[in-house]
């Protein structure tokens, strides 16, 4: 467990810094163009690592997957777009800070409902507490 909230750390600040890289790439050559530079960089990069012991999966049982599991894509745009178009705009903590909120909330969403398959992890007053509080740390942000 303790190996895994390390690897979401780590995540997180990869994240931190790949939206600034990217918003200000996108300042350079536009949103789209940046959008579509970075996920064909990550493309190439998925192709070396497929290439690599670290390639354990099986691309035969992709049409048996469910329609929607195939909208990662699709949502990997409107995240880098969104992150591209907003950090400029109100600075990479600002932005960072909002993107956690939306994604905390969500993600109790799904884990309430055991949403795609995984395990029903119920939503309490302790994580509404958290969320709350998430929140006004957003709001204190803002000043």
């Amino acid at each position: 467990m303790w190996w895994a909230l390390v690897l979401a750390l780590v995540s997180g600040i990869a994240m931190a810094f790949q939206g600034s890289i990217n918003s200000a790439l996108g300042k350079i050559i536009g949103l789209l163009q940046a959008t579509l530079v970075v996920h064909l960089t990550a493309t190439l990069t998925v192709i070396l690592l497929l290439l690599t012991p670290l390639n354990n999966g099986n691309f035969s049982k992709l049409l048996h997957c469910p329609w929607y599991l195939w909208l990662g894509g699709l949502l990997g745009v409107l995240i880098t777009y969104g992150v591209v178009a907003s950090i400029p705009r109100v600075g990479a903590a600002l932005a960072t800070t909002a993107i956690i909120a939306g994604q905390v909330t969500c993600a109790m969403l799904i884990d309430h409902f055991g949403m795609f398959g995984l395990d029903k992890i119920p939503f309490t007053w302790w994580k509404a507490a958290g969320l709350v509080l998430l929140a006004a740390g957003a709001r204190l942000m803002l000043n």
